[in-house]
């Protein structure tokens, strides 16, 4: 290779503006100006790298003093009538007071004097005030150019003196026919899957483009493969993506893990492969939910077979992947071990419930409900028809002949047969028993002596209370709904089945004998605190969820005269507890005895042990002490979302 050689950054660097990529919008304003003789005094060109700033002020310069195209753009800094500056390394106020007393001289030959000052930026706030006067009024023979990547940085006296053009990113199917044409003219046989993995690298800069292709062809030579280039720059196929994402379809963790292996084996950089993933599932998604496939910046092929893997996965799996990659990004920063990190990230993709499995969960739950729903509407039907039974039988007058005992014996007989259905042997034989008492006794003459209660019992429906079977599948069907969401937070408590309310009215009969009632002058402050923790669990069983976890953040703090004064950390809390508490003191009377009178006020504590922590160990701590979140973390994959910056 020649020792001349020119890299391909600096051998197509374009020289009129119709070279120049993607920024019609800065070449045809300029060009129209020329034509007018409307040149401003001074341009701004701000946009990111790559993209043309500093060659769009060189060709600016060429055009306006009609340099021969032989000249170099590169040589241009030699001629005495285009100056380029550094900012960065010329950023003083005595670099601008020597710009100041050299545009005072005229050009030598040509039009105009030009002064190109790249990464203007970089200049020291005194800097640009010195620079100001001069700016605002220079001579009629001095064009100023400033190029930025940061406009932000500059001063917005400098801003308003000046006319700004924003230059933008060059797309990738023009970067990619760029870079085919500079293939060609150096015959270099490339394909088109390459060109596209070189552009979408490059992210936007074509000047980058070309140094990445200089790269390919020093590692490959004139031939590049496409495995080859995968390795030159290190960059993870599409081929691996959609490998991996066949393992997320069929949830194989084995085989996911064995693709992580290879990947850090071959010392791809795990920053780089989450981008390309999450760049990866966007193409996915918008391959699933939309037919302008030219947001997905690919080759024809990969295109179609975006669209055809996009089918596996629905809309919302494709998000929650996305929130899941989105999010690993940013805790990989921080995580002593990464590696650890990275696997647990992607085996949450493989693990993760798909929408289908938990719409059909959330469908049988529709149906649980609609059921209890039928259940308690035909249970409030037959209390009604059998309300209407025995007011008819109320309006009927009792017999004492032979008929009236055949119809009495005959009914008795009808509600023996109903009351036997159930299974349960222990209810078969109390109704046999209450029949049996509720039968009359017979006379001297053999008649029956049924008296007008008796009958009216009789006739009373035994369906309008639900049999066992019923009441059994009801409560299993309620503790199936509540093993999974628990019980209601903000409501009533859902009310529960004839053996749990029986129970739990033994519960509070059993703990209203044991207190014994005293007068509240004779409780201390001691002794709540001592049995607090036994009335914070207690009210677990009484209470909704909301307030038993808000009762958890309050203390006592003060006992006077029958008033117990609490302390809370905010005002929910507080509204909480005032709004229910009455029964919480009603409740903590079962437990010393006494009925206080609640009052909370909001008094910030200092920092408690779980104050401290970090919001992920408070969240995990949160699952320890509440299996309803627990069940839900596991179920849903929730994850914590909080604002690093507060």
């Amino acid at each position: 290779m020649s020792d001349n050689y020119r890299a391909l950054t600096r051998t197509y660097r374009p020289t009129s503006f119709d070279d120049i990529v993607s920024q019609e919008h800065v070449s045809s304003t300029l060009k129209n100006a020329i034509k007018k003789s409307r040149l401003a005094h001074a341009y701004m060109f701000c946009g990111p790298r790559g993209v043309g700033k500093t060659t769009m002020a060189r060709v600016l310069a060429r055009t306006v003093n009609d340099i021969d195209r032989d000249v170099d753009g590169e040589s241009l800094n030699q001629t005495l009538n285009v100056v380029e500056i550094d900012a960065a390394s010329n950023n003083s106020v005595d670099d601008i007071r020597d710009l100041r007393e050299r545009v005072r001289i005229p050009p030598q030959n040509g039009r105009y004097k030009i002064y190109i000052i790249d990464e203007v930026h970089m200049l020291s706030k005194s800097a640009f005030n010195a620079l100001l006067k001069t700016l605002e009024e220079p001579p009629d023979h001095v064009i100023f150019i400033f190029a930025t990547t940061e406009p932000h940085k500059v001063l917005p006296t400098i801003l308003s003196r000046v006319q700004r053009f924003d230059f933008k990113r060059i797309s990738v199917d023009q970067i990619v026919e760029r870079l085919a044409n500079v293939a060609e003219d150096e015959g270099i046989n490339i394909d088109e899957e390459s060109l596209h993995v070189i552009a979408k690298k490059a992210d936007g800069a074509l000047r980058d483009a070309l140094g990445l292709m200089d790269q390919a062809i020093a590692f490959c030579g004139n031939n590049i493969q496409h495995d080859e280039l995968l390795r030159a720059l290190n960059v993870v196929s599409t081929e691996r993506m959609f490998e991996f994402m066949d393992a997320v379809e069929a949830q194989d963790a084995s085989h996911g893990l064995e693709l992580i292996n290879d990947l850090l084996q071959e010392g791809y950089d795990i920053q780089e492969y989450l981008v390309g993933l999450t760049e990866h599932l966007r193409n996915l998604y918008v391959a699933k939910s939309s037919d302008q496939m030219h947001l997905v910046e690919a080759s024809p092929d990969t295109k179609k077979r975006y669209r055809e893997s996009s089918k596996v996965f629905t809309e919302d799996d494709l998000m929650r992947m996305l929130h899941i990659v989105s999010e690993a990004q940013y805790k990989i920063k921080e995580a002593h071990q990464p590696k650890i990190q990275f696997e647990i990230t992607l085996l949450k993709l493989i693990h993760m419930e798909r929408t289908q499995k938990l719409n059909t969960l959330l469908a049988e739950l529709e149906q649980v409900k609609k059921k209890l729903n039928n259940s308690e509407l035909s249970s409030s039907s037959e209390i009604d028809t059998g309300d209407e039974g025995s007011k008819e039988n109320k309006q009927q007058p009792s017999t004492a002949s032979t008929g009236a005992g055949s119809t009495s014996e005959s009914n008795r007989q009808a509600s023996q047969e109903q009351q036997a259905k159930p299974h349960s042997k222990e209810l078969s034989e109390e109704s046999l028993d209450t029949t049996e008492s509720m039968s009359a006794p017979a006379d001297s003459n053999g008649q029956a002596t049924s008296s007008k209660e008796p009958t009216q019992k009789e006739q009373h429906p035994t369906t309008s209370e639900p049999t066992v079977n019923e009441e059994g599948q009801q409560a299993d069907e309620e503790d199936e709904f509540e093993s999974l969401f628990g019980a209601s937070s903000l409501g009533n408590p859902k009310p529960q089945n004839e053996d749990k309310k029986e129970t739990t009215e033994s519960q509070q009969a059993s703990q209203s004998e044991t207190a014994t009632k005293r007068a509240p002058k004779d409780v201390s402050l001691q002794e709540i605190n001592d049995c607090w923790d036994d009335y914070l669990d207690n009210l677990r069983h009484h209470v909704p969820q909301m307030l038993y976890f808000q009762m958890q953040r309050v203390d006592p703090v003060e006992l006077k005269n029958g008033d117990l004064k609490l302390r809370a950390n905010d005002d929910f809390a507080k509204k909480i507890v005032d709004e229910n508490r009455r029964r919480l003191g009603k409740l903590l009377e079962d437990e010393i005895g006494a009925f206080l009178n609640l009052t909370c006020i909001v008094q910030k504590q200092e920092k408690s042990g779980e104050d401290s922590m970090s919001p992920y160990e408070r969240f995990k701590k949160l699952q320890e002490r509440d299996p309803t979140i627990k069940k839900l973390v596991e179920l849903f994959g929730a994850e914590l979302d909080y604002n690093l910056n507060q």
